[in-house]
């Protein structure tokens, strides 16, 4: 009987842990979040561009071009360089370092390329509508690859492997800088990395613990599912700071657009992802939801508070794609050669 009555119990309490999950997960999805689909053609309907369509040969060619550093003036940086797909997608500095060492002039830091697809704009201004866009800015940028895109449109068409590729990928299109960022931003769009957070809001009530449950909770109490919502956590544009004032305002220039608005960098895989902030003023992860609760909610958010949110983001980290590093193809005597001055 007692046994039977033990069974029972345990029975209730599962019960009554999935009827809370549920309950979370509604209000999740009442804030605003969003999953990445669980079904493939949900997720490549949502991470495809009707004017650049996601093909095996435009993922492939762009590959081979993120790692190429043949694209840049020196010969030594690819896209990889900053945007390292093997240390959460950025390069863990504070500032964007390119060509000669050159430091981004207002102080920038590099943000992940992982889940940039579900960007509505790219860089930290907004400047770019899309992936393939944005692809084409760090290539020419003097303080990043320092390429002239007529120099990167030499490399690619004196090398007969990427003429090749080009054609099969974009047939009787030129090969441009533009087509160039196509292949690149065709790439990007594969780096998507679904978590356990995910699985939570995909129906999986055990896919989170207690205490990151508890966190999600608090993320959504106090105000930070405004801005960090959707897909992707973040991606949309908001001003910065947007109540109180931000304690590291003093490092580099930036004010965002021209109508004060920055980039809500994503939280997805935000615990690989630091330093943080557009100009990468500090590595930890506390300091920076501290920061966040009295620039942006003009609230001064508790200890408890703010282990309670990091603990959360223990869950938003992703599984990766795998990547297989491209052997390149051999460059000729007519490839321009590298430049380091």
């Amino acid at each position: 009987m007692l046994k039977v009555q033990t069974i029972a119990l345990a029975a209730s309490l599962v019960s009554m842990s999935a009827v809370a999950s549920d309950a979370l997960m509604q209000k999740a999805k009442q804030a605003g979040l969003k999953p990445i689909p669980q079904e493939v053609s949900k997720l490549f309907k949502l991470i495809d561009n009707p004017k650049n369509p996601i093909t095996k040969q435009k993922v492939e060619l762009g590959k081979k071009l993120y790692f190429d550093p043949r694209l840049s003036k020196s010969g030594l940086i690819s896209c990889n360089t900053c945007h390292n797909l093997a240390i959460g997608g950025d390069d863990n500095v504070p500032v964007a370092t390119g060509h000669k060492w050159a430091h981004n002039p207002h102080h920038l830091n590099s943000p992940t390329v992982y889940n940039a697809v579900f960007n509505s704009r790219q860089f930290w201004d907004g400047r770019s509508p899309d992936l393939e866009d944005q692809a084409t800015g760090p290539i020419q940028a003097p303080v990043e690859m320092a390429m002239d895109k007529e120099k990167a449109v030499e490399v690619v068409k004196s090398i007969p492997e990427y003429k090749e590729a080009f054609a099969k990928a974009y047939p009787g299109e030129e090969i441009t800088i533009k087509t160039i960022g196509k292949a690149i931003g065709a790439f990007e769009r594969t780096l998507v990395t679904p978590s356990r957070y995910d699985a939570y809001l995909n129906g999986d009530s055990t896919a989170l613990s207690k205490a990151e449950k508890e966190g999600l909770k608090t993320f959504i109490e106090v105000g930070c599912a405004s801005c960090h919502n959707g897909v992707g956590l973040g991606g949309t544009m908001a001003p910065f700071p947007a109540i109180g004032k931000y304690k590291y305002a003093n490092i580099g220039d930036f004010k965002g657009n021209k109508n004060g608005m920055v980039k809500v960098p994503t939280l997805r895989n935000i615990l690989e992802t630091a330093p943080y902030f557009h100009n990468g003023a500090t590595y930890d992860i506390k300091e920076a939801i501290a920061i966040m609760g009295e620039t942006q909610l003009g609230k001064k958010l508790s200890k408890k508070q703010i282990e309670s949110i990091a603990t959360f983001f223990k869950a938003l980290t992703g599984k990766k794609p795998y990547i297989r590093y491209p052997m390149l193809p051999t460059e000729t005597a007519a490839t321009p050669k590298p430049n380091l001055n």
